[in-house]
């Protein structure tokens, strides 16, 4: 087993040969690892100082430039395109992550993990800044409430993989969002991930990373990619809060009844009218989440399988029982305005009834709104099954009559 080392570099003269050296001086306590051959690529991505120069008069470090500046992932995944090792290896060249931790990198994925991620969070001495610790915890916790796996740092610029799960990693971006979006798709992927601690040191240098601009992209890196893989958990956890919270006002106006409080006020009121709200788009958000899982199962030509809770909860799946479940909150409606009209012969007594009207009119609404999501999942699912009975049809298989 081999493996390569990629250091992407762009204006980091002042601590770019230290690192290399580094990485250079950790290879024979690599190979004990169980690592045969260490190869070193520097990529240059267009730095206008000495990076290069610094580099090239480096022996055992070979460099690939980039005439401009193309972006951190560019350069990590041009670094990738050259490397030869069955495993590969990153680091970022300001000195922050210890090439000394390789070793103990390299027995992880040896050991049979695709992915392994140098974690600056999980107990080992940190000189990370405050701020930036504190947006590592809360990507690392968005990452790991929507795709169920338990990670602490999202973002670690320290990893190795296996060269066998690029494809399944890819596409990668060319920004420093590079590595959410690696371990958002590896989580999706149902990659085996480790994480193993390391030391981080203060980088060398004036930081690239914004707080506020990157911080924003690495949370909508994280969230699109996770929406290409399971929709449903994401957009349809959002409706679930909804409808739940739709169900306490119901509560609530319940135990105001039996207490004898037949006056809501203006906040009572506002209550009933937000919930209302809460309650229709939250079931129109878990609709729409489970119809995107049909939809990304039909353009990725694979089953979805994670689903709102990672697991399936019902057989036969609930999507496909929800045309009675339409069904039947129509006609609930349906019967609950007839009631209130057949039972409140005056004017008046229709007018104080409006809360019943209102809601037998948000069950008719969402009855059709189930109804129809039912029907176009059904038609999605008969698209995409289409091709597999296609083949099946056309195949001269006698197995199949028996």
């Amino acid at each position: 087993m081999s493996l390569s080392v990629v250091i992407p570099a762009y204006n980091e003269e002042h601590g770019i040969a230290e690192i290399v050296r580094r990485v250079l001086d950790a290879r024979a306590s690599t190979r004990a690892s169980g690592i045969g051959d260490v190869d070193l690529i520097v990529v240059d991505d267009g730095s206008r100082d000495g990076t290069a120069a610094a580099v090239s008069q480096i022996e055992g470090a070979r460099l690939v430039r980039h005439v401009a500046n193309h972006g951190y992932g560019a350069a990590l995944k041009t670094g990738f395109s050259c490397s030869t090792g069955e495993f590969i290896a990153f680091l970022d060249a300001d000195g922050t992550y210890p090439p000394e931790s390789l070793p103990d990198l390299c027995r992880a994925a040896l050991a049979g993990a695709d992915l392994v991620i140098g974690s600056r969070m999980a107990g080992e001495k940190s000189e990370m800044p405050t701020t930036r610790r504190l947006g590592n915890w809360f990507f690392a916790g968005l990452l790991s409430l929507i795709g169920q796996a338990r990670i602490s740092d999202s973002a670690s610029g320290m990893r190795v993989i296996r060269r066998s799960a690029l494809e399944r990693l890819y596409p990668l971006p060319d920004g420093l969002n590079f590595t959410p979006v690696m371990s958002t798709r590896a989580v999706h992927e149902g990659l085996k991930m480790v994480e193993v601690p390391i030391v981080y040191s203060e980088r060398i240098g004036r930081s690239k990373l914004s707080v506020v601009r990157d911080g924003v992209r690495f949370f909508n890196s994280i969230v699109w990619t996770a929406l290409t893989y399971n929709p449903a958990r994401m957009i349809g956890m959002v409706g679930l809060a909804g409808v739940l919270f739709a169900a306490l006002v119901i509560v609530w106006l319940a135990v105001q009844r039996l207490s004898g409080i037949t006056v809501l006020g203006r906040a009572g009121t506002f209550l009933v009218y937000f919930g209302g709200v809460c309650g229709v788009a939250g079931v129109s958000l878990v609709n729409l989440g489970i119809m995107f899982n049909y939809l990304v199962s039909l353009f990725q030509k694979r089953a979805v399988r994670q689903g709102m809770f990672g697991k399936p909860l019902f057989d036969p799946p609930i999507d496909r029982q929800f045309w009675w479940m339409g069904l039947l909150a129509i006609a609930a409606g349906a019967v609950l305005g007839i009631a209130v009209l057949v039972t409140s012969p005056s004017g008046d007594a229709i007018q104080r009834s409006w809360l019943w009207m209102l809601g037998a009119a948000f069950l008719v609404l969402v009855g059709v709104q189930v109804l129809v999501s039912w029907m176009v999942m059904r038609v999605l699912d008969e698209i995409s099954g289409r091709e597999e009975l296609v083949r099946r049809d056309l195949a001269n298989d006698p197995a199949k009559w028996n």
